[in-house]
């Protein structure tokens, strides 16, 4: 198991020292948020892209991947009733999965809840069908076999397409494709699941990535969860992907926050393995 953290909790910092704070805490590897970066991915240059890369191998950090994917643009729906703006929203995907292998990432994690929610007068089947289809799309882009595109369950109250881990677990196993998984978040967990160690297990098969806060909206250690039955759920499954710090407060000294996170997963990950 290794542990990355997303990089917007210092998004006031620049790029080069987002990186250098990373390492300097001791993660093993930074996720990047593109709207951190641009607007829309496709306004990330080739230079930019070349130069995460770069930031990366000077500072001894991996790129977990990438996330929050659809935040920027107005003009996308992954279940939209109109196709033009499904086709739209399938070749944005196309574009992530480009910019995720272009810095070396190797998960895509599929949030964007109000740019999948089913909308007033849409079949939930013909959704769900829509939802497979984009991230199928997305998945096979030449060049992207090794690179996981990751369904992630959210707040019931955010979005009303997959809200549990078992419903995740089932479009993953509709779409039916090896770089097809699922990525699971402490925060939703909390909120959606009746027992947290018993979701990772049943996740086993298709988990693929992880993050790793509370449901205070802060890092690990801030607020009242014991992740130590995570950790154990996950080393039981064999999980060696990232867990990944992800917050929603940003009031905190980003620093401190997430410093105080990768040494409260630490010490938890000590007092597990014993």
């Amino acid at each position: 198991m290794k542990f990355a953290v997303c990089n917007e909790i210092f998004q006031d910092y620049p790029l080069e020292e987002q990186f250098a704070l990373a390492a300097r805490l001791g993660y093993d590897a930074i996720e990047i948020a593109p709207f951190t970066l641009e607007k829309r991915v496709t306004d990330i240059s080739g230079e930019q892209r070349a130069r995460i890369v770069v930031l990366g191998r000077e500072h001894g950090l991996e790129i977990a991947g990438i996330h929050w994917v659809l935040v920027g643009p107005d003009d996308l729906h992954i279940t939209s009733p109109e196709p033009v703006v499904r086709e739209r929203t399938v070749q944005y995907l196309r574009d992530l999965v480009r910019f995720g292998c272009d810095i070396g990432g190797r998960v895509m994690v599929v949030g964007s809840p109000k740019q999948r929610n089913i909308l007033p007068g849409v079949n939930p089947e013909d959704a769900r069908a829509w939802f497979a289809y984009a991230l199928a799309e997305a998945a096979r882009v030449p060049g992207a076999e090794g690179f996981q595109v990751c369904i992630e369950p959210l707040l019931s109250d955010s979005t009303n397409m997959i809200t549990t881990a078992a419903e995740a677990r089932e479009m993953a196993g509709r779409i039916s494709l090896p770089n097809v998984g699922v990525i699971l978040d402490v925060n939703s967990m909390s909120h959606e699941e009746a027992d947290l160690p018993a979701a990772i297990r049943a996740t086993r098969d298709y988990l693929r990535h992880f993050h790793v806060n509370d449901p205070c909206q802060r890092g690990p250690g801030w607020g009242d969860v014991d992740f130590r039955p995570i950790l154990k759920a996950l080393l039981e499954i064999g999980y060696t992907g990232y867990a990944s710090v992800e917050v929603f407060d940003f009031t905190l000294d980003p620093v401190e926050h997430a410093g105080k996170s990768l040494q409260y997963l630490r010490d938890t990950l000590r007092q597990v393995t014993g």
